[in-house]
């Protein structure tokens, strides 16, 4: 048998060159940075090459790196289904998801006694990470993402389409006299960190293309944003669904106007996870349940 380059090694070096952060892949591998250091100047002394630029903040693939991750992507992930497959006890079997907290705690969660009852040995690992499309295959199977388009390279059916308002607390919307969307003028703009143009699209569906809030502060988790403007803390610019799913009384919509969204859920995959029963089962009933 051929002499391969230690498995950990290659994990290793899968993870930084998905991640671009030697920093990020020692979290997601529970390693300290050094212990990660190490692995991969193991690869890099069997290959006899570097594989990576080294920046300041990053680390980036060459044309070297780009070449073996290429050739050794596909064999890792067969490898780990037969893995996966061999080592199921009991017929069951599992599926990693990557899927954002407000979706799913507010439509996921709620529909999955419905999936578990016409599969009971099918169970569900959530990863919450953000960018969870970016996680496919090594961290996750299959990921449920919010996003304006897609990777190409990727299985993608999209879940829904949104309209976008503006949230506000009661108390504020009374007391500030919010009326119309120019008065946000003088008020603070709360805004999802992952979707950068929503605000953009709403002001200028709304007639005021120029608007220019007080500040627009960038949140990077939904339920965190409707707490913040329940809390009075500004006017949250996102997607109608979530408010109406949350069933807050201490939040109020803004302005009768209806504007769609860039952005829409997806549920994403790589194309050869499709052959796992238990992405192909979960797929399946995510398009005829209606989450």
């Amino acid at each position: 048998m051929r002499r391969l380059p230690p498995l950990r090694s290659l994990e290793a070096f899968v993870r930084i060159a998905k991640l671009g952060s030697a920093k990020a892949a020692a979290s997601e591998l529970a390693l300290s940075p050094p212990a990660l250091s190490r692995r991969i100047k193991a690869l890099e002394d069997f290959m006899g090459k570097p594989l990576f630029e080294r920046k300041a903040q990053a680390m980036i693939l060459n044309a070297d790196g780009n070449a073996l991750l290429k050739a050794i992507e596909p064999a890792l992930e067969a490898m780990a289904e037969t893995v996966e497959e061999l080592s199921g006890q009991g017929g069951e079997y599992r599926l990693r998801l990557g899927v954002l907290p407000l979706f799913g705690s507010q439509r996921l969660i709620p529909k999955l006694p419905e999936l578990r009852k016409l599969f009971p040995k099918l169970h569900i690992d959530v990863d919450t990470s953000a960018h969870a499309e970016n996680l496919l295959g090594d961290v996750v199977d299959a990921a449920i993402i919010i996003a304006d388009q897609v990777d190409p390279r990727l299985y993608a059916v999209r879940l829904d389409r949104n309209n976008v308002y503006a949230i506000a607390s009661d108390t504020m919307a009374r007391e500030q006299k919010l009326q119309k969307p120019a008065d946000l003028k003088d008020h603070t703009v709360l805004v999802h960190s992952d979707m950068p143009l929503i605000f953009n699209a709403w002001r200028e569906a709304v007639g005021e293309p120029r608007l220019k809030p007080a500040a627009i502060d960038h949140i990077d988790s939904g339920p965190l944003m409707l707490e913040a403007a329940a809390n009075g803390l500004g006017v949250a610019i996102m997607h109608g669904s979530h408010f109406s799913d949350a069933k807050d009384p201490r939040l109020v919509r803004l302005f009768d106007v209806e504007v769609e969204s860039p952005y829409s859920y997806w549920f994403v995959c790589r194309p050869r996870a499709l052959k796992q029963r238990a992405v192909r089962i979960f797929h399946d009933w995510l398009l005829k349940s209606g989450v």
